[in-house]
C-alpha cells in the first residue's frame, strides 16, 4: 500500500466519521420528527443545495440581468461541496454502512465507465 493510498483511506475514514458526527448532531436537532420525516427532509435538503449550485452558477456567469455577476466560481465550488456533504449525510441517514455503499457504487460506476 502506497503512502498516497494510505492517506486517501485515512481521509475517507475520517470523512465518514465526521459525517456520522454530523448526522448525530442533526438527529439531536430533529428529535421531534419521525424517522421517516427525517429521511425525507434530508433528501429534500439535497434538492435545496442543488438549487443553490444553479443560483451560484447563474451568478458566476451573470445570467440574471437584474443581479449581474453576483457570485464567483469559488462560490460554485462551495455550493458543490455542500451538495456532496448533504448527499453523504442523506446516505448515512439511510444506512450505517454509508461508506461501504458509496465505495461499492463508485466501483460499479468506475468499472462501467472506465472499462
Amino acid at each position: 500500500m502506497t503512502e498516497e493510498t494510505m492517506t486517501e483511506e485515512t481521509m475517507t475514514e475520517e470523512t465518514w466519521t465526521t459525517i456520522s458526527r454530523l448526522v448525530r448532531w442533526l438527529d439531536e436537532k430533529d428529535n421531534a420528527a419521525t424517522t421517516e420525516q427525517v429521511r425525507l427532509l434530508r433528501l429534500f435538503k439535497l434538492q435545496e443545495e442543488v438549487g443553490e449550485v444553479a443560483q451560484a452558477t447563474m451568478g458566476a456567469v451573470a445570467a440574471n440581468p437584474r443581479k449581474g455577476a453576483s457570485h464567483t466560481w469559488e462560490d460554485v465550488q462551495h455550493e458543490l461541496c455542500d451538495v456532496i456533504l448533504t448527499g453523504m449525510v442523506a446516505l448515512r441517514t439511510l444506512t450505517p454502512d454509508a461508506g461501504k455503499v458509496f465505495q461499492e457504487r463508485l466501483g460499479v460506476v468506475a468499472e462501467r465507465s472506465l472499462s
